[in-house]
């Protein structure tokens, strides 16, 4: 039964992995968006991703340190309301 853990234990990790360059990429896309062409709404999508991007790494790090798994869990969800607060905004400016 352990290896079956560490199997899936390695699996969510690959995928969180994945799932943190692909919100990288959307940022690094984003800001490359915003540098050619300016703009309120392109500077506030790039912010957007940028905290949507850290909301991620946060929340692959918050599974590391139990002891303040609750501490994490709350601030992983503050870069995801900020950024997709942004994206809000970006879309209606």
């Amino acid at each position: 039964m352990a290896a079956y853990t560490e199997v899936l234990e390695a699996v969510l990790m690959m995928l969180r992995l994945a799932l943190f360059a692909l919100a990288l990429g959307l940022t690094i896309i984003s800001f490359q968006a915003y540098r050619e062409n300016g703009g309120k709404r392109l500077e506030s999508a790039f912010i957007g991703f940028a905290f949507i991007s850290m909301g991620v790494a946060m929340t692959s790090m918050g599974d590391q340190v139990e002891s303040l798994e609750l501490f994490f869990s709350i601030a992983e969800t503050v870069p995801f309301i900020i950024g997709f607060g942004m994206l809000w905004i970006s879309l209606y400016r």
